[in-house]
This record gives structure tokens, sequence and C-alpha cells, in this order.
């Protein structure tokens, strides 16, 4: 009996890992095994969608049954991965114990969650998956999962929403929810938007643009409670508005909201990978082959630790198997997954192949200020230098470009920056 490839996760980089090896080998059972339903939907897309009018149904690009279809694998929707027994090659499941060839894990990564005090604490919402989004968008809006209203609002009200976090996806989200018409207020310790990855003038840039929209900022400032209050119909309204919260900001702030939504960042998961053993830092540590520091297991994705050597950073790449403990970068990104995915797929049909990363400027989804950012390597000894307006270049002691960032007319020159670049 031939065992199956099975790959834990059905995201972009289980899919795509999937898809990738199908090229290659079209005979070999293929196993995927994921908590949700399997759909395939663009990840990205779920901090855009409001402006856009979308729903969370219509995310979806094609449908789990489709994928199974077109791909020729098994498909186990809705099922736990309980724990992972490297030395016997199987995993025990909610729906029984399987056997694996070599097992893939895209587990993907979960929301930073941090304390916060108060009665209504339990309310602040993360958005990492279509359930997710989901559940905020019925919040939002009073709609079911599908986005189709569950009952008919006599006064159209625009919620207001607190996010905890003014990174790249909680900018992200707040130009979104702005646009969709919605009140917003960010907070953030930091001292301006996106500030561990933007030049000091493109954050300020980006934090009066959306100022122009309407978005509220609280810089130098965390949220303490949340906290569930009442709040009084207009005059003349007969219908009274849902319960509004009422959070209390560390500098002492009080500001109201209907929602919290948190986007402090996200943290690899890797609860099973440490449960069998394998080697694990921020993430699952990985060689130049995607392979764990157990034999016949790779990762990839959000969820994966990539060692040093992929980028020219100096040091050598570990061997196989042995993972470097020592440095390497997680690469929450769609461009990675793709290029992981594309060698590891050459690993699973038999061709050992490292994968390496080239150059990848990330476009930062805030149409109220266009962004083109290609960040150094963690650690990198430098600064941000304006060339023009709009153009910055991150340069090394050495007087080598590390990176760029662009901003709104000059986001379309990223492949002649990216030329510029030393990798």
């Amino acid at each position: 009996m031939t065992h199956p490839i099975i790959i834990i996760g059905a995201g972009l980089a289980g899919w795509t890992t999937a898809r990738e090896f199908r090229k290659l080998d079209t005979t070999t059972p293929v196993m995927l095994i994921t908590a949700d339903s399997g759909d395939f939907y663009a990840k990205p897309s779920l901090s855009n969608a409001l402006a856009q009018g979308r729903a969370p149904a219509q995310l979806v690009s094609t449908l789990a049954a489709k994928m199974v279809e077109t791909l020729n694998v098994t498909l186990l929707a809705n099922t736990r991965v309980e724990a992972i027994n490297p030395q016997t090659r199987t995993l025990t499941t909610s729906q029984g114990e399987f056997s694996y060839r070599q097992l893939v894990l895209a587990t993907g990564a979960q929301p930073i969650r941090v304390p916060v005090a108060g009665d209504a604490a339990d309310q602040v919402q993360s958005i990492n998956s279509l359930d997710d989004f989901s559940a905020f968008h019925a919040r939002l809006t009073g709609a079911g999962s599908d986005g189709n209203s569950n009952e008919p609002q006599a006064t159209p009200h625009k919620k207001h929403v607190l996010i905890m976090g003014a990174g790249l996806i909680g900018c992200e989200f707040a130009n979104d929810l702005v646009a969709a018409g919605y009140p917003v207020t960010v907070v953030d310790p930091a001292t301006g938007p996106m500030a561990a990855l933007l030049p000091l003038e493109a954050n300020e840039q980006l934090r009066e643009a959306l100022a122009a929209l309407g978005v509220t900022w609280h810089f130098g400032a965390t949220v303490k409670s949340v906290n569930q209050v009442t709040g009084q119909p207009a005059a003349g309204d007969v219908h009274a508005p849902a319960p509004i919260l009422q959070v209390e900001l560390s500098n002492g702030h009080l500001a109201p909201a209907d929602t919290v939504l948190s986007a402090i960042g996200l943290r690899a998961d890797t609860a099973l990978a440490l449960a069998a053993g394998l080697a694990c830092e921020r993430g699952i540590v990985v060689d130049v082959t995607l392979q764990t520091s157990a034999p016949h297991i790779y990762a990839l994705g959000d969820g994966a630790q990539y060692a040093k050597g992929f980028w020219g950073e100096g040091g050598s790449a570990s061997t196989a198997g042995t993972p470097s403990v020592s440095g390497g970068r997680i690469l929450p990104y769609v461009m990675p997954i793709m290029s992981a995915a594309n060698a590891l797929a050459a690993t699973l049909a038999g061709t050992p192949t490292e994968v390496v990363f080239p150059l990848m400027p990330v476009a930062i989804k805030t149409p109220a200020l266009p962004i083109v950012v290609a960040a150094p390597a963690p650690g990198t000894a430098g600064g941000w230098h304006s060339e023009e307006p709009g153009l910055w270049q991150f340069i090394d002691a050495q007087a080598q470009a590390r990176g760029f960032t662009l901003t709104g007319q000059q986001t379309p020159r990223r492949a002649e920056q990216a030329k510029r670049v030393i990798v």
C-alpha cells in the first residue's frame, strides 16, 4: 500500500503545494487535512473586501469540492490533527489515524492576543481566516455568515471600529473600513503607522492620508480595558441602538466603539510541531529544502522559519535535516509561499530542491497612499535615505542598497528599484 503525502492546512501554502506537486506527479496519493471547509480564497482579499462591497461568500474563488476534483486529492475538512508521531510516520486526527509517506506542515499562524481587562474583553475580534472575517462582517452589518441580512435595519448605522495595532494589517483594515464609510479609531504604542517597516517620512505621509479620510489615531498608547455600555437612542429614534463598547486606553483616554478589532500581529502556529519534538523558534525551523528537524516532515508558509543562507545574508545554509537554529526569518507574504511551494513540490516528487527567495517587494493595500516596500533583512545595519519625494533606499554600512520604499506615484518604479538592491 502506498501511503499518501499528507498536507496539514488548506490555505494558500497547502493548496499551492498540492497544485505544484500534481504538475510533477499525477499518481501519488495526496491528502489535505484542514480544520475549516477547505474552500480556496485569497487571504489578502480579507483586508480590502468591505470597500468593494464584497460579502464573505463572494471571497471564495474555488469551492473545496472543485479543488479536490481538479487536483485529484483527498480532503478531510473540518478535521483536527491532534498529534504527529515522526517515528511511526503517523497522524492522530479527529477522524482517526493516518500514515504518511511525507508530511507537509502548512499550519500558518495565529493572531497574537494581548491581555485586556473589562467585561467585554471577550468581544475583541481578530481576522486571520475567512471564518474570522465572516464573524466580523456579521457584527458590522447584522448579516449572516454568507453576507445576507438576517433582518431589515430600520436605520442605517455604520458601526464605529477601534483597531488595536497600526502595522501593515491594521492600516489595511483601517483604510478599507473608512473607505466603506465606517468610523475608525486606531491605537498603537508606536509613534506612527507601520513604524517598524517604513521610513519615518513615509509613515507620516500614511498617517496624514488616512487621517484625511477620517481615521482617528492614538499613538503611544495601548488598550487597557473593553467594557460594554448601553447607548441611548437619538432624539426621535424609536429604535434603541445596539450596546456599544467603551475602550479605556493606557493614557487614560476613553474611546467609544461598537466593535474592537485586534490587528497586533501573527505568531507562527508551532503547537503540533513542538508536541512532535520538532525544532521551533519563532516558527518551525526548516533547512533550504524546507525539511524540518525530523526526516520526511517539511514546512512552509506563515508557520515556517526559513534558515539563514536563503538570501545571501552571510553564513552557510544548514544541511538537509539539520536546520540552523540561529537567525532565520518568517515571511508572512504571498510571494515567498509561491517560491517555497514550487521548490517543495520538486523535493516531494523526488528531486531535492533548495528554495531561493528573490527580492520580493510587498504592495501594501492602502489606496489612500499606495505603498511598495522591500524591507531589509532583520538586523541589517544601516538606515533609510530619501532619494527623491516618495522614494527611499535602505543603505547598509557598506553603502549598498538593501531595501527600498515607494509611495504614491513612485510605486510603478518597483522593478527599477529592485535591480538596485543587493540581496
